[in-house]
């Protein structure tokens, strides 16, 4: 495609340049001062993203104070409407994976390891998903996996036992 050798000959064709060139420089100008901001710390969305992270509960040393932590109560009632399915020998506890299934309009599943040292593997905030969440979660050693979803202001909770061959947590 050739260059174009011919200045703009109207008015209106002037004005249309002009425009493309002001908006190209507003953008640069606009992208500049979000880099700036950037560079001197001043935007930081891992901010705003850390403070959602429920720290305390990933460091909880059992269930009851996991869930505790993050739902002011331990208390999780066994559902039929919560499902985990993982293999029933799993051969390397680095890398198990794990499906939730659930009918209930779901704002959270959360995946528990009873005999880990920190027992919240994973979690998900879905809000009113239904059916499917699949992870891989790491276990220490042969235990239960336990799921809780929270839908209707309720916690549900469904377990499943899991055997390891070989550890995932240095083992």
């Amino acid at each position: 495609m050739p260059f174009p050798t011919h200045l703009p000959v109207n008015q209106e064709e002037n004005e249309l340049t002009m425009m493309k060139r002001r908006t190209f420089l507003q953008g640069g100008l606009a992208g500049g001062l979000l880099a700036v901001a950037a560079g001197a710390g001043l935007l930081r969305p891992s901010r705003a993203l850390a403070a959602q992270w429920p720290k305390a509960a990933f460091e909880a040393r059992s269930i009851e104070a996991a869930l505790q932590s993050l739902y002011g109560t331990g208390d999780a009632g066994e559902s039929k409407a919560v499902t985990v399915k993982a293999p029933l020998q799993a051969e390397n506890g680095a890398k198990v994976p794990v499906q939730i299934l659930t009918d209930l309009p779901a704002e959270s599943i959360d995946i528990l390891v009873k005999d880990n040292a920190m027992p919240l593997a994973g979690r998900a905030l879905l809000p009113n998903a239904r059916g499917f969440f699949s992870t891989r979660i790491k276990m220490a050693k042969s235990s239960d996996i336990i799921a809780v979803v929270k839908a209707n202001g309720k916690l549900h909770r469904a377990k499943l036992s899991v055997k390891v061959t070989v550890g995932g947590c240095g083992g």
